[in-house]
């Protein structure tokens, strides 16, 4: 099982930028899914979180700007950043609350994507 991270990038203050995770492996159920991220010195902070039947939960900082949203059928979850902020710059991380065919529930985690917000 691996998550895969696509969609960081450079953008203007102001600016929009989507993220995408993709879970593929031998997957039974994925529950929770959602992003962190970081910055240098600093600890990993939850950015947002989507349980499986859609209900999201924001950091308080993002709230009204991000949007997150998840595809089932896909194990695919997406992160919207509106109105980017230069306090967005980080590396982003998606993870997963998994149910594997070979290992149990356990928690998957994307190799990290950089979002650079320029003033």
């Amino acid at each position: 099982v691996q998550l895969q991270a696509f969609g960081g990038g450079l953008v203007q203050a102001g600016g929009s930028l989507r993220l995408s995770c993709a879970a593929s492996g031998s997957i039974v159920s994925i529950n929770a899914m959602g992003w962190y991220r970081q910055t240098p010195g600093n600890q990993r902070e939850l950015v947002a979180e989507i349980t499986r039947g859609g209900t999201a939960n924001f950091a308080d900082s993002v709230k009204d700007r991000f949007t997150i949203s998840r595809d089932n059928a896909e194990n695919t979850e997406y992160l919207l950043i509106n109105s980017a902020k230069p306090e967005d710059t980080a590396v982003y991380y998606c993870y997963a609350d998994l149910l594997a065919a070979t290992k149990g529930w356990y928690t998957y985690w994307g190799q990290g994507t950089q979002v650079t917000v320029s003033s």
